[in-house]
């Protein structure tokens, strides 16, 4: 299949060309501000939907397999513009982890060597997204938790094309639309067990991802309102390191790993796969003899 180019003389011509794109971006995000943030009361935990939950809803509605808004060439195109939005967004976590550096030396070990407690999930997401069908884009969809910075990375080592890109963006707009929903209820729910210290759970808001972390920590500090300047303070301290030392992991950890186990798994479960689908074609068809 031909590899289809967007390539523009001007920017004149770009925007001539793809100005319902950037439209529709600005009025999805002013509809989504304007509604802003609900909490939803839900059994011992509480949903809370982000404005990033209702624009990714739109965008989803506005495409060519529901309103037909947009055709599959501007999808394309629109993809691409993906890691260009969120640039100035990692402009500002670099920014904000010089800032607080004094907070990631002074941290203790557990602050410190969490981000590596997460390659754990690798063990599990990869050999079930490779059964899921994905290829190549069960590295990038299972490297890490997918934010921003993650995003940039697998951009920048594969390029926007990829495969790997593809199942990046995948998790990373799941992980928009679902994960702060699922965060906030979990965190709810994990809080109401009283296993954990709220201090431990504070800590555990900060994986990396800013959207995440503010959904977990609101819910904590709707539990411990007593607790809720320290909770939020952990949390940001623990986001801050998460996205320094995150990065470093997913390049000389996570990624080779994820290659390394891709290569040795992807063979077996792929043709475990492709018998059971065989055999569940021939159950079907004795079915239908029958």
């Amino acid at each position: 299949m031909k590899k289809e180019i967007y390539e523009y003389s001007s920017l004149r011509e770009r925007m001539r060309t793809e100005w319902k794109l950037f439209v529709a971006a600005f009025l999805f995000i002013l509809i989504a501000d304007t509604i802003g943030q609900k909490k939803v009361p839900l059994g011992p935990g509480t949903l809370i939907l982000f404005p990033i939950f209702y624009a990714i809803i739109m965008g989803i509605i506005s495409g060519p397999e529901v309103l037909r808004v947009f055709e599959k060439k501007e999808v394309k195109a629109a993809s691409k513009l993906v890691i260009v939005a969120i640039c100035p967004f990692i402009v500002k976590l670099g920014i904000n982890a010089g800032a607080n550096i004094e907070a990631v030396i002074s941290a203790g070990p557990a602050l410190l060597l969490q981000e590596i407690g997460n390659l754990g999930t690798i063990f599990l997401a990869l050999p079930v997204a490779i059964l899921l069908g994905l290829k190549r884009e069960a590295i990038g969809a299972t490297h890490s938790i997918n934010r921003e910075s993650n995003l940039a990375l697998i951009t920048d080592l594969y390029g926007p094309d990829s495969p790997e890109a593809r199942g990046s963006l995948s998790i990373y707009i799941v992980g928009g639309m679902i994960g702060t929903i699922y965060f906030g209820f979990m965190t709810t729910v994990v809080a109401a067990l009283g296993v954990f210290h709220p201090y431990a759970l504070g800590m555990a808001s900060g994986v990396g991802a800013g959207i995440l972390m503010a959904s977990a920590t609101a819910s904590l500090s709707a539990i411990y309102p007593a607790m809720a300047d320290k909770l939020s303070a952990l949390a940001s301290a623990s986001e801050t390191i998460s996205g320094i030392t995150g990065i470093y992991v997913a390049i000389f950890i996570a990624i080779p790993l994820c290659n390394k186990l891709y290569d040795f798994l992807e063979p077996k479960l792929s043709r475990r796969r492709e018998a059971d689908i065989v055999e569940k074609q021939a159950e079907t068809k004795k079915t239908e003899v029958l």
